[in-house]
């Protein structure tokens, strides 16, 4: 799996939405500073997760953006999905739509195998899960699980 520019920009963006105040909105350009991130690159990637349903956006002088649902329904899943569509791809395409023939056939078994195991371990990992330093459910080596 490549994580992107991009796909690593959409995380960090929710992650900080999700660590804001409860009902605050959060302006782009605030985003963009706090995550180092470049605001025009930011602003379309803002628009795909609103279009992918997990962010919530107000315009005006006191506008922003908030999350669509709980920081516990949405996952890294759901982020990369939002921006990059599917979590896995052969040669450009979903692993799903690999063919193999002859020798190769077995190959696509390997792909989709890959785009499961993928997939578990990203839908296991929710935004508020990354906040409370838990990934999957477990607690990182090294992180206290006391606080």
């Amino acid at each position: 799996m490549h994580v992107s520019a991009r796909s690593e920009y959409a995380l960090r963006a929710m992650l900080a939405v999700a660590a804001g105040r409860d009902g605050q909105l959060v302006k782009a350009a605030t985003l963009a500073t706090s995550q180092d991130i470049p605001l025009s690159f930011l602003q379309g990637i803002l628009l795909d997760l609103r279009r992918g349903g997990l962010l919530i956006s107000h315009r005006g002088t006191d506008g922003g953006y908030a999350l669509a649902r709980p920081a516990a329904e949405i996952t890294v899943g759901d982020i990369l999905r939002a921006v990059n569509g599917s979590l896995t791809t052969v040669r450009g395409q979903p692993a799903g739509r690999a063919t193999y023939h002859g020798n190769a056939i077995g190959l696509r078994a390997v792909w989709l195998a890959v785009h499961h195991a993928i997939e578990d371990v990203v839908d296991a990992a929710s935004l508020a899960d990354l906040l409370g330093g838990q990934v999957g459910g477990q607690v990182p080596a090294g992180a206290d699980p006391g606080r």
